[in-house]
């Protein structure tokens, strides 16, 4: 049985592909990677198309395909 992590998701607006905070939305997911939290993301969001656009281990940034909209992906444990 893999293990499960906890992670936060942090998913805002942007401009000019920095993140622009005009408006948050926040989560917390079981999963047992970040990638697996991405998934999640996609159901919890209601969209698909996230690419990952930097993994820095404990902590992933995530853009939205086609739109200004980027997520953050961080290890909570």
């Amino acid at each position: 049985m893999k293990t499960l992590h906890t992670f936060d998701i942090e998913i805002t607006d942007t401009f000019g592909d920095e993140a622009n905070y005009s408006w948050v939305r926040r989560y917390q997911v079981k999963a047992a990677s970040i990638k697996a939290a991405a998934r999640k993301l996609a159901s919890l969001y209601g969209c698909a198309g996230w690419r990952c656009t930097g993994d820095f281990g404990d902590f992933a940034r995530y853009n939205l395909s086609g739109a200004c909209i980027c997520a953050f992906i961080t290890l909570s444990e």
